[in-house]
This record gives C-alpha cells, structure tokens and sequence, in this order.
C-alpha cells in the first residue's frame, strides 16, 4: 500500500463515480477511469468525495467501488476515501472497510450541525477516537458543508491530531487563510502537513501554490492541466504554471457551475474515453442542447490555445 502522510503533494485527483447508462455502477469504466487518470500523472487518488456521488451509493457500493479502485491502483499511488458522515458509527464502520480493502487513508469534512469554534474542535477531536491511527485528511470546505472553519480552529484541530496529515484546503476566498496555516507549520507552531487544494478544477491552483499549497486535490476533466502547472510551478517555471493553467481556465471556470458541473464534467470524460457513460444518478442535472454546443465551443478554443501555447 501506498503511503499518505505529511510528505503527500502533488495532485490527488476526485475521481467521479462510473454509472452504466442503466444507473448501474460500472466497474469496468472504474477500470479504465483509473488507468486514464494514472496516464496523466497523477500523484494519488480521492474518492468516495461530494462530486463522486457517494450520497448515492449504497454501504456495499460503496466498498465494491473501493475494492475495484485499489485492486486497479495496485499500490502505484494512494487511494484516499471520504468517509465522511455525522454520526460516527457509520464513518466506523466504513473507514474500518476501506482500510482492510487496501485504501491509504481517509478524509472527513464536518457535518452541517457544528457552528462554533468549540463544537468543531469537539466533533474532530471524536473524529480522531473513531479513526485512531487511520492517516487523514482534513475536508474544509464550507461552499459544501456550510461550516466555516477559522484559521484558528483549523490549527486547533491538526494539534489535536496527530494522525491527521493533510488539509484539503477549500475555502474561498481563502488565499490569506492558506498563508497564515502554511506560516504557522513553518514556524514550529503546528506540524507541518500536507496542503492541498480543492477550489473547483483548480480555479486558483497557481496563486495557492504561490502560497505554499503543496498540489491539488480536486476533480476537472483534464488532470494533466494540475499536474503540468504542478510541476512547472515546483521546478521554478512559475510563468509557464500560470500559461499553462490559463489555456485551461475557460473550460474549468465553466465546469465550476453550480448545478450543472458534475453533468459537465462527466460528460467530458466520456467524451475523452475515461468513462462509457456520463450518466448522473437522481438527483442530478442534466445538460441541454446549449450546454453541450457551450462545451463543444470551449474544447475547440481550448485545443487552440494549447497549440499556440506548444
């Protein structure tokens, strides 16, 4: 097994979740979306995350999906599984799971009932007793989860953690946050643990590295996009890292819709061949004959300016 710890950077993909066109899981198209996100160099895989649809699936889907994930990795990068859920049984009984299946580790965001500074810290410190030394990743994202989480209590947290090793740092705007946490590890004040982000697609992926995010952790149809702006910005190629994400940023800006931006976003990866059937599980949107000639539209100019860009 892979490891996930502290040292994690680089891209850690959200996998979408396959559906036959009957609404089916799709084991085979597991398959093949593995192997087309292991193709493009990603450093790791998240799944079981909000865009994967994991609301959806039954507790045994759920673990055959797992199985089927890690079986196909094969040890050649991390599986990280969200787990998340606001009764502590259930995140139990599901992280011992996808443990025993052979995943890296885990990750938890807060459930929508913890307001406070208090109740957060309290909620993960009980996060902490249910996954004991299970390696995880901390989920702050309060688009999704409707909890603001504080610099504060996100330091609060990781030093009551000791097994937690990464924040998925999803806040937004939150480039000020990302510094100040980043400042903090660096300073001895918490340990230092990985820092990737999510802001959709990677919408601001070359400001946060900027920042000292160490990659990314978020979903967009074209992972050799974070990948690439990755590595440019780690060797010293800041400009390139940022030409790079530019080419890219119409067509990921609008796969970033509310609404609609899983249909977008598995429909383009049927369209590259990564899955057989963009099909989204009730409830879910569905694209419109504009949608489709909007995307249609954007991959051309985007082709266009990756040719320019050589």
């Amino acid at each position: 097994m892979h490891r996930f710890d502290p040292s994690a950077k680089g891209v850690y993909l959200i996998t979408v979740t396959p559906f036959t066109d009957a609404g089916a899981l799709d084991l085979a198209s597991t398959d093949r979306m593995v192997d087309f996100c292991l193709e493009r160099g990603v450093t790791g895989l998240t799944i079981l995350g909000i865009m994967g649809e994991a609301t959806k699936l039954t507790a045994e889907e759920a673990k055959a999906f797992t199985r089927q994930v890690v079986q196909r990795v094969g040890g050649r990068v991390p599986t990280v599984v969200g787990v998340s859920s606001p009764g502590f049984a259930a995140m139990g009984e599901l992280t011992k799971a996808v443990m025993d299946l052979g995943a890296s580790g885990v990750m938890v965001a807060p459930p929508s009932t913890v307001r406070t500074d208090d109740q957060i810290a309290g909620y993960f410190d009980m996060v902490n007793e249910t996954l004991g030394a299970v390696p995880w990743c901390l989920q702050d994202h309060p688009v999704a989860t409707g909890v603001q989480m504080s610099t504060a209590v996100v330091l609060r947290i990781l030093k009551n953690s000791p097994h937690c090793v990464m924040l998925k740092h999803e806040d937004w705007p939150g480039l000020a946050k990302l510094s100040a946490i980043r400042a903090a590890g660096d300073k001895g004040e918490v340990r230092r643990v990985s820092i990737l982000t999510g802001n959709g697609g990677g919408l601001f992926l070359p400001e946060e590295l900027s920042r000292g995010a160490d990659g990314a952790m978020t979903g967009f149809a074209w992972p050799e996009m974070m990948v690439d702006v990755v590595a440019a910005h780690a060797r010293g190629d800041v400009e390139r890292a940022h030409d790079l994400f530019d080419a890219y940023l119409p067509l990921a800006r609008y796969e970033q819709q509310a609404g609609i931006g899983l249909a977008v976003r598995k429909h383009l990866l049927h369209e590259r061949g990564a899955i057989a059937s963009a099909f989204i599980r009730k409830p879910g949107p569905r694209l419109s004959a504009p949608d489709l000639a909007d995307i249609a539209r954007l991959v051309r100019r985007q082709d266009k300016r990756l040719s320019e860009l050589g």
